[in-house]
């Protein structure tokens, strides 16, 4: 058989008979009217299976999965995405060491004890916030914290480090941070501590991410094949067509899903939660922008500090350009000296020329004047002799 809408697997009130039950009770009729009309409009496509229920809504995330009414279906989940078997012992309280305004930026938070001792938390975000390293890394901290704190005042003087086991931090984003954005063609990331020389050494801290939004842009017209696959899917999708896909590839997932409609019997309470989701996720949209205004002003901060350094560096180079102009000039005056001193050395060279030209012609006269009067001599002397004779 062919199902062709949600009616075929649910029963589903109509459009009208929601709306006799809002109008018949004046709280309902109250909530509702302070609802914007696409708001209500949305919870009443969701209510009739116009439109598939959210998933990471809170009330109904911990609803289908609540490990105390059915651990095998959280056990399914988290087989899945840790690729491992999983067998969940109880779940713990969320009482951990976290900051107050670090809760409230959580759509869901379900914490679990499992087989082997170790913890895994299972986290919702509607939107992606900034820093998504450092809060996980926090996250983790404080999972490993509350381990050890409670083995400890277990055991006592018999406490052992080897007593402590893996933590698990599963973050489901129904709105990727940046980070995971820039990754497009996979959804989900599973990380653990390694060393770059080899060294084999458990730190135990494993963290997976796993993005719904690029999930569900990377399947769509996709059929839904694996057992991921359909988690991801019953998680993300609220397309009916999709849905159906999903509950006859994957018939477990029919009774998850009748969980969310048969809380919607208790109108008062459905449309409370509904309300709660929409105050959430203004809050979260608020702190949202806070983060990415802090995030800004850190870039702006970083881009500052680089141009300080570049003025620092700019100015250092204009003195040192003017060091060097100074040395240039410098150097210009002392070859004017130079040529100054040579000048006069050249001037004093000429003088000592002319001074020696002059000897030479006072010489050469003198020179020319004794060779005149040797001639006279001389021909005295042949007068004489001849006068001898």
């Amino acid at each position: 058989m062919e199902y062709k809408t949600m009616d075929n697997f649910f029963n589903l009130p109509s459009v009208g008979e929601l709306r006799d039950k809002i109008e018949r009770r004046s709280e309902l009729r109250k909530l509702f009217g302070s609802w914007s009309d696409e708001q209500q409009q949305e919870y009443l496509d969701r209510c009739t299976g116009k439109k598939g229920h959210n998933l990471l809504y809170d009330s109904y995330f911990k609803e289908v999965l609540n490990p105390e009414y059915d651990p095998s279906r959280l056990e399914s989940f988290l087989e899945v995405v840790l690729g491992e078997p999983v067998k969940i012992l109880k779940q713990l309280p969320n009482d951990g060491v976290r900051l107050e305004d670090e809760n409230s930026l959580l759509v869901t938070d379900i914490v679990v004890e499992l087989g082997d001792g170790s913890i895994a938390n299972v986290e919702v975000q509607k939107i992606g916030y900034m820093f998504t390293g450092p809060r996980c890394s926090c996250y983790l901290s404080d999972m490993m914290l509350r381990q050890y704190k409670r083995i400890r005042a277990r055991e006592k003087k018999a406490f052992s480090y080897g007593k402590i086991k893996k933590v698990y931090l599963i973050v489901l984003y129904e709105n990727s941070p940046p980070e995971l954005r820039h990754m497009p063609e996979t959804c989900l990331h599973r990380s653990r501590h390694i060393f770059d020389t080899g060294l084999e050494m458990d730190l135990l801290q494993r963290c997976v991410l796993i993005s719904l939004d690029i999930f569900r842009k990377n399947m769509q017209n996709k059929a839904i094949n694996t057992l991921e696959e359909a988690w991801l899917t019953f998680l993300c999708e609220d397309k009916p067509e999709r849905l159906i896909e999903l509950f006859e590839a994957f018939p477990q997932f029919i009774a998850m899903y009748e969980t969310l409609y048969n809380m919607n019997k208790d109108m008062v309470k459905a449309m409370g939660f509904f309300s709660e989701e929409l105050r959430i996720m203004d809050q979260n949209t608020v702190r949202y922008m806070m983060d990415e205004m802090e995030s800004r002003l850190a870039q702006m901060q970083v881009e500052a500090g680089k141009l300080e350094a570049r003025k620092s560096e700019l100015e250092n180079q204009k003195n040192e350009l003017e060091n060097q102009k100074n040395e240039l000039e410098n150097q210009k005056n002392e070859l004017e000296n130079q040529k100054n001193e040579l000048e006069n050395q050249k001037n004093e060279l000429e003088n000592q020329k002319s001074e020696l030209e002059n000897q030479k012609n006072e010489l050469e006269a003198h020179n020319t004047q004794l060779e005149a009067e040797n001639k006279r001599l001389w021909i005295e002397l042949q007068k004489y002799r001849e006068e001898q004779l």
